[in-house]
């Protein structure tokens, strides 16, 4: 049970996560760092193992996957991952939709890695850019027309979470509402409604394709589907650039994952780990310590930057399941002791989804899996 007192037994550092003096720092915590925790203090790197089964960690190149609409106009994501409270897929589409689309399982969250453009929906147009979250609601119709530029499409690539659940911001923590979500800086579409003749399929008719279990179906209307002239309420799609995220950071502690909260559903968590400034108290651990993921399974999508002069791979996507350590090499926390005087800050830009149910992984993405274990 929780208990006010904390227990150490044993040669454990003074502070957590400092002045590790050679021990590995290894966090058995439930909760997903906000539970009953433990930091054990080992002699050998926990990561440092053979995975033979089902549970193992998985990484695999975003330009590696074909997505179908990445050369079919009237093509879709690919599943990446699933539970029962969520979807993981992958977009990479080049061409503007030739149909609308309409997913009605879920809210769907989604993180453009790469590419521009003009997203119309029923409540009227959103432009896109780099680096936003692009948030649709559960059923409502909307089209995707990328950006070209004078040589011709230009490179796309979607991180897409579907939810269950309705997706929503998570709750007030004690800076207050606007810390590090500030819900004002989102961008909100005005009404345009299109009515421009007849359809592009057959017999004149605009095409709705809804996904789901099962599916997809497909509606003809004969009229455009986004003929709304005005709306009201709190129920809309959105766009919000991660430049506008408000970054909590601390001097003396690598803070943990919840800190950067973005938005939650049920069973999904997604997170924005952005530049910052690096812990400047000597000792600190700049490195995220060792875990294994008691409650939840974590999928990293690496936007863009470096760790302390490592470059990150744009477009890895890394899936570590509950139960298996996880965390940077312990070459990359030594380099990160030796340069603790070179580098005052993290350039990295990482995208975090944790998820309550364990996932299942796609056969595509085992079979593109760079087999790191």
């Amino acid at each position: 049970m929780e208990s006010f007192v904390h227990l150490h037994r044993g040669k454990t550092p003074r502070r957590p996560h400092a002045d590790l003096d050679g021990q590995k720092d290894d966090e058995l915590g439930r909760g997903g760092f906000t539970g009953r925790t433990a930091n054990l203090y080992r002699r050998n790197d926990p990561t440092a193992f053979r995975a033979a089964g089902p549970l193992r960690p998985l990484d695999v190149l975003g330009d590696q996957l074909k997505p179908s609409d990445a050369t079919d106009a009237a093509g879709a994501p690919l599943l990446m991952f699933s539970n029962p409270d969520c979807q993981v897929l992958l977009s990479r589409r080049t061409e503007e939709m030739p149909f609308f689309a309409r997913y009605i399982d879920g809210d769907l969250l989604s993180f453009v890695h790469k590419g521009s453009g003009l997203l119309e929906t029923e409540f009227g147009p959103l432009r896109y850019r780099e680096g936003d979250w692009v948030y649709i609601p559960k059923a409502c119709s909307w089209r995707q027309i990328p950006d070209h530029t004078p040589d011709g499409p230009a490179e796309s690539m979607w991180l897409m979470i579907q939810s269950t659940d309705d997706f929503r911001v998570p709750p007030a923590g004690s800076l207050g509402r606007h810390f590090p979500f500030d819900p004002s800086m989102i961008v909100v579409p005005e009404p345009a409604p299109i009515d421009d003749g007849v359809g592009p399929h057959t017999d004149g008719e605009y095409e709705v394709r809804l996904y789901h279990e099962g599916g997809p179906t497909s509606l003809y209307y004969r009229h455009h589907p986004l003929d709304v002239e005005g709306w009201r309420g709190d129920n809309f799609p959105f766009t919000f650039n991660i430049a506008d995220y408000n970054v909590i950071t601390s001097d003396s502690v690598h803070l943990p994952p919840t800190v950067h909260l973005f938005m939650q559903a049920t069973g999904v968590y997604v997170m924005n780990f952005l530049p910052k400034p690096a812990e400047s108290v000597p000792g600190t651990e700049r490195t995220p310590w060792y875990h294994r993921n008691v409650d939840f399974d974590e999928i990293a999508f690496f936007h863009s930057g470096s760790l302390y002069g490592i470059p990150m791979p744009p477009g890895l996507i890394s899936h570590a399941p509950q139960g298996v350590h996880h965390g940077a090499p312990e070459k990359a926390r030594e380099r990160a002791r030796r340069k603790f005087d070179e580098y005052s800050r993290v350039d990295w830009s990482v995208i975090a989804v944790d998820t309550r149910r364990r996932l299942v992984p796609s056969a595509e993405i085992l079979a593109n899996d760079l087999g790191q274990h």
